[in-house]
């Protein structure tokens, strides 16, 4: 026996701890979506490219440092003449311009390091390594006010599946009621107390409970999908924790509508507009010129011999010989590139962002006055709801002292079929009344919540 007692109640443990691991909080579910969500994840993704773009953008302006080594083999024939090298199309072969052509050829090289700095750009660099910045912080701000909407969205989900669970236990409820009172109109034709129609329309009504379960059923698995689509894991049948039905929010008190300015998706919109201002400053800076600081170091390798030019035979078809290097320059300049009709464009640039600057601050001014009107609305809506769950417990209470009264005189003869139907149609719409308030108190302080931009609003009254 203590054998079997231990099993016993290691077994009822395990059940314990495996039920209570199934059990859903809301503040489970949040953190579950914020770390699976396929958006949330993209965006930080998104992110993490723009702080490796901040560092590319700085390594832009570094010194070019080109090292080349090239090796030839052809011609040397020359001749007075203008040449442009089309789209880099050009030969670069050189040698003293001779009467005719000829085709002697040896091998050629030729080695350089050049570099090249753009060591002054009135203003460019900085602008935009700023912008690369307002970039980031706009994908930073991006991701925060994706986080706070996604909260928000679980935590309505979640009250939507409690509710909807509810209601489901409400129509489980009044069908257990039909099936009781059919079984007494039952007994009741049976004995030839009532006539038939009685026990017909009992099972009327019990069918018409059937189908508000089933209902009722399908609501709740559609929620749960909901719930489960925004936390990020497979399709699967959730078990919620019910303590938000005996809990009433305490903290229910108006907020200063200056709080929104601190609201994660105005945040989104301000460094929308911040982007747009550090671009305008970049353009401004577009139209200004850009001085080049460079140096070359080369040597070359040639088979033509210093006398080729009186003696056609002084080559050397040898490629060691050809490809050592024997000639070497230096070069050392400092330049400034300056393109004049980079006014014209720049201008219609400046332009166009000014006037998109113009609609990301309507932007932000429309969602403003939208919270601030959700705001307002929401601490009403608390309010009558606070008043609408202190009613509901009376009415349930009212309906259900009728309920139990018909009830009573249908068994003793004193009620007909008509006035318990009546009761009961007014029981369970008060029991569906109660769920559906209390559920609206707490969809009510959620709303105050994505209003003024702080889940903790709705968090710490969980």
């Amino acid at each position: 026996m203590l054998k079997l007692n231990l099993v016993l109640s290691l077994a009822v443990s395990l059940a314990s701890s495996i039920s209570f691991a199934q059990t859903l909080t809301l503040r489970d579910a949040v953190e579950q979506g914020i770390a699976n969500y396929g958006n949330i994840k993209a965006k930080e993704y998104y992110l993490q490219s723009s702080l490796q773009t901040n560092e590319q953008v700085k390594r832009d302006f570094w010194p070019n440092l080109n090292i080349v080594a090239q090796q030839d083999y052809g011609t040397v024939n020359g001749q007075n003449g203008p040449l442009y090298g089309f789209g880099g199309l050009g030969v670069a072969s050189s040698g003293a311009p001779l009467p005719e052509q000829n085709w002697n050829a040896a091998f050629g090289a030729l080695y350089l390091a050049n570099v090249n700095w753009d060591i002054y750009t009135f203003g460019r660099k900085k602008e935009r390594i700023e912008l690369a910045k307002s970039d980031t912080k706009r994908l930073q701000a991006d991701l925060g006010q994706e986080q706070f909407q996604h909260k928000v969205k679980i935590a309505a989900a979640y009250l939507n599946l409690l509710a909807s669970q509810r209601l489901e236990k409400n129509q489980q409820m009044n069908l257990d009621r039909a099936l009781v009172f059919l079984n007494i109109a039952a007994t009741k034709v049976k004995n030839g107390i009532l006539p038939g129609v009685d026990s017909t329309l009992a099972s009327a009504e019990v069918s018409r409970a059937k189908i508000s379960l089933n209902q009722a059923r399908e609501n709740v698995k559609e929620q749960n999908n909901k719930l489960t689509v925004l936390m990020g894991i497979p399709a699967k049948d959730l078990k919620i924790d019910t303590v938000l039905v005996q809990k009433t929010p305490v903290q229910l008190i108006p907020l200063s509508s200056n709080l929104i300015a601190s609201n994660p998706i105005l945040q989104f919109y301000k460094s929308k507009i911040d982007l747009g201002e550090q671009q305008l400053r970049l353009s401004g800076k577009e139209y200004l010129p850009t001085v080049t600081a460079f140096g070359v170091f080369q040597t070359r390798g040639s088979g033509f011999k210093s006398e080729y030019t009186s003696d056609l035979q002084a080559y050397t078809s040898n490629y060691w010989q050809g490809i050592r290097p024997n000639r070497q320059n230096y070069l050392l300049g400092l330049g400034i590139n300056w393109n004049l009709t980079t006014l014209a464009r720049i201008n219609k640039k400046i332009s166009a962002q000014r006037y998109t600057n113009e609609a990301l601050r309507e932007e932000y001014q429309t969602a403003e006055a939208q919270l601030t009107a959700q705001l307002d609305a929401a601490d009403v809506k608390i309010q009558l709801a606070r008043k609408s769950d202190m009613e509901a417990p009376r009415q349930v209470s009212a309906a259900q002292q009728a309920y139990n009264q018909k009830m009573t005189m249908y068994k003793n003869g004193l009620a007909t079929l008509v006035d318990v139907t009546q009761t009961l149609y007014t029981l369970n719409r008060a029991e569906t009344d109660r769920e559906i308030v209390h559920i609206n108190l707490w969809q009510s302080l959620l709303l105050k919540a994505a209003a003024a931009g702080d889940f903790d609003i709705f968090n710490k009254e969980l």
